[in-house]
């Protein structure tokens, strides 16, 4: 009998500690919905990054080392682009892929969405802070997919 009790408590923590990847970050990326769903994240700690793709039926998932200078650039986009004042508009949008990005560390950390669309003042800097993670993604994952 304590054997049984023993694994069953072994068997939630590990399935607890599983989820820490997704919970402790420095800087996320995720962008998801649209008609045909898709679920794509990027989860930065220090200089490590998950990355984790399911859409059209197809999961995809890889960790893998960013570097200082990839993760500078993203210090840098957030700072000069003011993340923080970054105004998110509330009009209501449906079935649209929607970008969100949290960022838990530094002078810039916070959340932001286009879940209901950017002001338009402010859709240029989003746009430029957007493309840094999407700059990421394209050299680490596209370039040894």
């Amino acid at each position: 009998m304590k054997k049984i009790i023993a694994l069953f408590i072994f068997v939630i923590l590990a399935a607890c500690n599983t989820q820490k990847k997704y919970s402790d970050f420095d800087y996320s990326y995720s962008r998801s919905g649209g008609y045909a769903p898709i679920y794509e994240n990027l989860l930065i700690k220090g200089n490590n990054a998950h990355y984790s793709l399911e859409a059209q039926g197809k999961k995809f998932k890889k960790d893998f080392k960013i570097t200082s200078e990839e993760r500078k650039k993203i210090e840098n986009a957030l700072s000069q682009n003011n993340f923080r004042m970054i105004r998110e508009d509330y009009q209501k949008v449906y079935d649209n892929i929607s970008t969100s990005i949290n960022v838990k560390i530094g002078k810039q950390s916070g959340s932001k969405s286009d879940a209901s669309m950017i002001m338009e003042g402010d859709k240029n800097r989003w746009n430029n802070i957007t493309s840094v993670f999407q700059e990421i993604i394209k050299n680490k994952i596209n370039a040894t997919s």
